[in-house]
C-alpha cells in the first residue's frame, strides 16, 4: 500500500490550526549561541567516557581512532553545513534524508538519531551521578536520585522556552571550556610521555607498545573516540529557531567542531600522560584522577576541575535534551511519530517531546551502565551518519540546482570519506559489545516496524519537511 499523505481540513492536519499548535520560537539563536550549543552537546565527552577506549586499544589505538573519527566528523560537518543551508528545518538530518531518499530513508535517519539522543543523556546522567558521589554532594550515595533530579530540573528549564535554554547552555559550556584549560595547565606540568604506553603488550596481531591490543584494538576504540564529538551534528536541529539559519547554522556547526578538535587533542594527550593509560582506563573521574596522580595528590586545581567537570556533564545533558526534543517534535509534526508529541506550550516549547524521552532516559540511566549506554548511543549515531552522508550524495546527484548558500569543500569526495568511516564505526559497536549493539538494532527495528505498519500512511503534507521534499521532487521532475 502506498504512503498516504494527509492534508485535508477535515483531518485537521492540513489546517492552519494544526501547525499553529506546533510552532517553535523563531529568531532566538545567533550563530554564536549555535556554536555554543554544538560545544555543549559534546563537552562532557572530554570529561568522561572517552577513557574507556584505553582498555580497548591502548593510548596509541585510541589516538589513531580519535584522528580517524575527527576526520569523519569534520567531513560530515561540512556536508551537514551545506544541507542545512539548503534545507533549514527543525528535523536536521531527518529532513535532509527525507528530501533525498523519501519517507523510508527519512524516518530511518530520524529513528537512528532519536535512538542516539534518547540514550546519550542517560549515559551522561550516570557520569553525573559518579561526580556527585565522588564530591560527596548532598550526602547522596544512590545515583538514581541524581538521575531523577537532572531530568526533572533540566526538562523544566527547557519548558520555559528555547531562548532561556540556549543562553543557559552557552554559559555552562563556556565554564566547561575554562575547566579544560585549567586541566591542560596541570596536565602539562605533570606530563610524562612514558605514561602513554604503560599498558602491557598482548599477542594480538600488530601489537606493540604503542598499540598493545593490535590493529583490532584501533577499530574497537572507535565508539569511545566518537565520544569526543558525539552529537555535534545536532546543531541543524535549531534551524527553525535561529536568526538567519541559512548562514548561522553552517557557521555555528563549523566553529563548534574546530573547538572540539582542539579540546579532544589536549585531553587525549595530557590525561594519560599525567596518570598513565592503564590506570586511567579504570578511572570513574579521569581528568581529576590524572591531575591528582600527576601533581601528587588533591589540590585546589583538581578540586576546581572536578566541580567544573560536573558542569561540563550538565552542559551536554542539558543540550542533548534540546536535541531529542526537536527531533521528536519534527518527526511528530510530520506524522512519523504520534502527532500529540509535537504540540507546543505557550512558550513554544514541545512539552511531550521533552517529557516522554526523558522518562525513557531515566529508566535507562537507573538500570544501565555507562560504557554500555555509550555503545547504544554510538550505534544510533553512526547509523544516522551513514544515512545522512548518503543523503548528501543523493542530493548532489538528483538535485544539483537546489540553492546551496554554503557548499561543502570537496563536495561528494568529502562526504564519501565520512560515509566510509561511519560504516566502519557501525561495525565497531559490535566489536565492543555485541549484545548492546543488537539491543540498539532491535530498538531501531521496532521503530521501523511502527513506521511501516502505521505512520507511513498518515504523514502530514503541510509539515515543512514534507513540503521541502515535495518541492525538491517537483524540481527534479522539471529538470
Amino acid at each position: 500500500m502506498a504512503e498516504q499523505v494527509e492534508s485535508t481540513p477535515g483531518s485537521g492536519t492540513g489546517s492552519s490550526d494544526y501547525l499553529a499548535a506546533r510552532q517553535l520560537r523563531a529568531g532566538s539563536a545567533s550563530w554564536v549561541l549555535l556554536a555554543g550549543l554544538g560545544v555543549a552537546y559534546v563537552i562532557s565527552g572530554d570529561y568522561a567516557g572517552w577513557h574507556f577506549g584505553l582498555a580497548q586499544g591502548g593510548w596509541g589505538g585510541l589516538a589513531v581512532a580519535a584522528v580517524l573519527m575527527a576526520v569523519m566528523y569534520t567531513c560530515m560537518v561540512l556536508g551537514l553545513a551545506e544541507m542545512s543551508s539548503a534545507l533549514p528545518a527543525a528535523g536536521g538530518g531527518y529532513t535532509f534524508a527525507r528530501v533525498a531518499m523519501g519517507p523510508w530513508g527519512g524516518f530511518a535517519t530520524g529513528a537512528a538519531i532519536l535512538l542516539e539522543y534518547a540514550v546519550a543523556p542517560a549515559a551522561i546522567a550516570t557520569f553525573i551521578g559518579g561526580y556527585v558521589e565522588s564530591l560527596g554532594l548532598f550526602g547522596i550515595t544512590d545515583g538514581w536520585w541524581v538521575y531523577l533530579a537532572c531530568y526533572v530540573v533540566f526538562v523544566g528549564v527547557h519548558l520555559l522556552g528555547v531562548g532561556e535554554a540556549l543562553k543557559a547552555t552557552f554559559v555552562i559550556a563556556a565554564i566547561a571550556v575554562v575547566g579544560l584549560v585549567l586541566f591542560a595547565v596541570g596536565g602539562i606540568l605533570s606530563f610524562d610521555a612514558a605514561n602513554l604506553t604503560d599498558i602491557p603488550v598482548t599477542d594480538a596481531a600488530g601489537a606493540s607498545p604503542l598499540l598493545p591490543f593490535g590493529l583490532v584494538g584501533v577499530w574497537a576504540s572507535f565508539p569511545f573516540a566518537i565520544w569526543f564529538f558525539l552529537a555535534v551534528e545536532g546543531v541543524p536541529l535549531a534551524a527553525e529557531e535561529a536568526r538567519d539559519p541559512v548562514r548561522a547554522v553552517p557557521r555555528g556547526i563549523i566553529v563548534a567542531m574546530a573547538v572540539l578538535v582542539v579540546a579532544a587533542a589536549a585531553v587525549l594527550l595530557l590525561a594519560p600522560g599525567a596518570q598513565g593509560a592503564q590506570a586511567l582506563s579504570e578511572s570513574e573521574n579521569p581528568l581529576v584522577s590524572a591531575l591528582e596522580t600527576g601533581l601528587g595528590g588533591p589540590s585546589w586545581l583538581s578540586t576546581t576541575v572536578n566541580y567544573i567537570g560536573l558542569l561540563g556533564l550538565i552542559a551536554s545533558f542539558f543540550s542533548i535534551i534540546y536535541a531529542y526534543s526537536r527531533q521528536t517534535f519534527a518527526l511528530s509534526r510530520a506524522g512519523y511519530l504520534p502527532r500529540v508529541l509535537s504540540r507546543t506550550n505557550s512558550r513554544k516549547a514541545p512539552t511531550l517531546a521533552l517529557v516522554i524521552p526523558a522518562a525513557i532516559g531515566f529508566v535507562l540511566a537507573a538500570f544501565g551502565n555507562g560504557d554500555i549506554l555509550i555503545n547504544l548511543a554510538v550505534f544510533g549515531a553512526t547509523l544516522s551518519y551513514v544515512l545522512m552522508m548518503v543523503a548528501h550524495q543523493v542530493l548532489r546527484v538528483r538535485n544539483p540546482e537546489l540553492p546551496r548558500p554554503y557548499r561543502t569543500p570537496g563536495g561528494r569526495i568529502t562526504t564519501g570519506v565520512a560515509l566510509v568511516l561511519a560504516l566502519a564505526a557501525v561495525v565497531a559497536t559490535f566489536l565492543v559489545d555485541v549484545v548492546a549493539a543488537l539491543c540498539a538494532l532491535g530498538a531501531f527495528a521496532v521503530l521501523m516496524a511502527y513506521f511501516g505498519l502505521y505512520s507511513r500512511h498518515h504523514l502530514v503534507a503541510a509539515a515543512p519537511d514534507e513540503e521541502f521534499a515535495a518541492l525538491a521532487k517537483a524540481e527534479e521532475e522539471l529538470e
